[in-house]
């Protein structure tokens, strides 16, 4: 038997979650953006984040932009898409009061990772979130690796010197290469045997060209200690040293990343390249994703600054810890 008065009720329950699901709340978008999507470093910072919102279920657009002007589009680009986020590296730093205006007026969230922005003054924006490296304690192990590894060989501080390829416009690179310089010294290394080799650009070609210019100055340097912003500004000062007859016995060279420089490790011969301190992809990415995700949904906002630090990785052991940090299997 049938009761008509139950139609009614049944229809009217689902006029009810009709409205229900229309009110719902949206789902998550959320944008990751970074300044050069063709590096290691970036490429490990988005796998990491679609781990986060495949497990989460959220909606991640990987965004590449090299310049302040694709930035700014890529912003408006989120806004009309339903984004509620934004996480970025950003090709300029000094693009801060703009980028955080920009992201304010389209109601994005805004985390920032790697790079920290910076204010008109150029002093870090201190009140936009940040998941960033501790720069300076990040350089001082690397001078600190650099020391041991020549006390470890006997070389002599008169027949050592230091080439430091700078690239100061950043920020963070100059906390880094300044970190392993006040390292070197703290470890007795003679001030006047460290010197800058300052980058036109942030790159390969850029520390190559500055180094060749201090290996002309500097001709009759038995040993060379070589530090950088990164592993490409180690790299470029590796392949400058080569050039000048130097090898795996008469340099050392350790730079920051841990992920552009495998390919060295992986050569038949060692090269001057000793070793990297590998940076956390995984939190630069899965953790700000993550961060991201619980700001939006739940309203927990994240600490306005969270810092990472690094490991040691060399031709003995990259593989292990590479597997160790989900970069590799």
């Amino acid at each position: 038997m049938k009761f008509p008065f139950l139609l009614p009720f049944r229809a009217f329950a689902a006029l009810t979650l009709l409205a229900l699901a229309a009110h719902a709340a949206p789902a998550i978008k959320i944008g990751f953006l970074v300044k050069a999507p063709e590096e290691p470093w970036f490429q490990l910072e988005w796998k990491f984040a679609e781990q986060a919102a495949k497990e989460l279920g959220f909606t991640l657009v990987k965004i590449g932009a090299s310049d302040g002007e694709k930035v700014l589009s890529a912003i408006d680009n989120l806004a009309a898409g339903g984004a509620q986020g934004l996480i970025i590296c950003t090709p300029d730093t000094k693009l801060g009061p703009g980028l955080v205006a920009k992201a304010r007026a389209a109601g994005l969230k805004l985390l920032t990772v790697d790079d920290q922005l910076v204010s008109a003054n150029g002093q870090p924006m201190t009140k936009v979130h940040y998941l960033g490296i501790s720069a300076g304690k990040i350089g001082e192990d690397v001078g600190k690796t650099l020391a041991a590894e020549m006390k470890k060989r006997g070389w002599t501080a008169a027949d050592t010197a230091v080439c430091a390829a700078t690239f100061d416009e950043l920020a963070t690179a100059k906390a880094r290469t300044d970190g392993a310089i006040n390292a070197l010294k703290a470890a007795g290394f003679p001030e006047n045997r460290i010197f800058k080799a300052p980058q036109r650009t942030g790159d390969i070609p850029g520390s190559f060209d500055a180094t060749n210019i201090l290996l002309t100055q500097k001709p009759d340097v038995k040993y060379w200690l070589v530090c950088a912003n990164n592993d490409n500004g180690v790299l470029g000062a590796v392949r400058a040293l080569e050039g000048r007859g130097f090898t795996a016995a008469t340099a050392i060279g350790v730079g920051i990343n841990g992920t552009d420089c495998i390919v060295e490790f992986e050569k038949a011969k060692p090269t001057p390249f000793f070793g990297s301190m590998l940076l956390s992809a995984k939190s630069h990415g899965y953790d700000t994703a993550k961060m991201m995700y619980n700001w939006i949904k739940d309203g927990k906002e994240p600490a306005l600054d969270t810092r990472t630090v690094g490991v040691l990785i060399t031709r003995e052991n990259f593989r292990q810890v590479l597997k160790e940090q989900g970069i590799r299997d």
